[in-house]
């Protein structure tokens, strides 16, 4: 007899009977309920919204259960692990459960609440984890505290992984060894390629719904394209404008020399993001190259021009520009800051405070990190505010009249 989970991915259970199923009543096992629950959550948009509610409420025992069991169905899981759906109380079981992937606690681990980073760090199975751990290092909520903790389980837990390595040798003949371990930020190889599916995962699932408010919306740029490249970017011969073939020419002799086949014409970075749509940017946002990101940084898409600062191969030198440029979105430079790695850099912060383009609020917030020179340099700055110069020059004064009575 087949099973109601089944009867409904068929679309055989009538209308009164699927109205029970988002509720959670149908008088099935308490692990096929919260199967069926996940189902509708993730793929029926009409009772979808109803088992999302059914199971913000579910019984916490139950939830347990599903929560621990390894046999439990991987998309029942995902759906519990998820950030938007993780009911605390459940995050021990899952952060034990093997059936969960180290990529997926990795990626609750990027963004997860100081609260949760505590429940993380007390988990036997993430402290044996390099992954996990460097996503919880990478995280901007991480206390400074936390950060010492985790450096001390990093070297731990990379000194046993090369232990258990085949073949593997002690630490006092080949040191390096406890830092071979890939970890999602990984600089070359299968490590690279793990940290960009990675972030572009959990980064297509964080953003779903605003992906979905975009729609196809075309690739275009804060401030024009051209003004920022110059008209030297682009080809004489663009592949959009280039005339019409003329008419081929009576076929030579067979004896005649064939000539070589012209090359293909190579598009350039903008021409291939001309041709993308929304999830396609971002695609090439998180794992693109360095060109093609200082292209999207300035798309007009907030969703797209975010990803960029999601990026694993994102340099610090990029950021540094994207501080300073006029030609990106407010929500880029709000965002900035966000990322205690970017504000770890002082070129990061003392170019957010001299762009014109940083909200007033921001510019303000940040002055208080600015050396003595660079507030006198901002002082005199006529591009930006007059209330930053103002404050500027009086926090100027204020440190040259301290460093005066030294």
């Amino acid at each position: 007899m087949a099973r109601t989970i089944d009867q409904i991915r068929a679309s055989k259970l009538p209308s009164n009977l699927m109205q029970f199923a988002a509720r959670g009543a149908l008088q099935v096992s308490p692990a096929e309920n919260i199967e069926i629950l996940v189902y509708l959550a993730r793929h029926n948009p009409v009772f979808g919204p109803v088992a999302r509610m059914t199971l913000a409420g579910w019984d916490e025992k139950a939830s347990l259960v599903a929560a621990a069991d390894p046999t439990t169905p991987t998309e029942v899981l995902e759906y519990l692990i998820a950030p938007d759906n993780l009911r605390p109380p459940l995050l021990p079981a899952l952060l034990e459960n093997p059936s969960i992937s180290e990529a997926q606690v990795a990626k609750l681990a990027i963004g997860a609440s100081r609260d949760s980073i505590e429940v993380m760090l007390k988990s036997p199975r993430v402290q044996s984890l390099s992954g996990v751990l460097e996503a919880l290092r990478a995280n901007p909520y991480l206390a400074k505290e936390k950060a010492d903790e985790i450096r001390v389980l990093l070297t731990s837990a990379r000194q046993t992984a090369a232990a258990a390595a085949p073949g593997a040798t002690s630490e006092v003949e080949h040191p390096e060894a406890a830092t071979e371990t890939p970890t999602p930020v990984a600089d070359s190889g299968t490590g690279d390629e793990w940290a960009d599916d990675e972030a572009l995962a959990a980064y297509l699932k964080e953003h779903e719904h605003d992906i979905a408010a975009e729609g196809d919306k075309p690739f275009k740029a804060i401030g024009g394209i051209v003004e920022l490249l110059g008209s030297d970017y682009f080809p004489v011969d663009d592949v959009a404008d280039a005339p019409a073939p003329a008419e081929p020419a009576a076929p030579k002799p067979a004896a005649a020399v064939k000539k070589a086949p012209a090359a293909p014409i190579r598009e350039n970075a903008l021409q291939k993001i001309s041709h993308l749509d929304v999830k396609g940017r971002i695609q090439l946002a998180l794992k693109g190259n360095k060109e093609e990101r200082s292209l999207l940084i300035r798309d007009g898409t907030k969703v797209v021009a975010l990803a960029v600062l999601e990026a694993p191969k994102l340099s610090d030198g990029e950021v540094e520009k994207f501080a300073s440029q006029k030609n990106v979105l407010e929500s880029v430079l709000r965002q900035i800051p966000l990322k205690r790695r970017f504000m770890k850099n002082y070129k990061v912060v003392r170019n957010l405070v001299s762009n014109p383009r940083t909200p007033l609020d921001l510019g303000l917030g940040l002055m208080k990190h600015l050396l003595v020179a660079d507030l006198k340099n901002i002082s005199a700055n006529k591009e930006v505010s007059e209330t930053i110069r103002k404050l500027a020059l009086k926090m100027f004064k204020h440190k040259e009249e301290q460093s005066s009575k030294k």
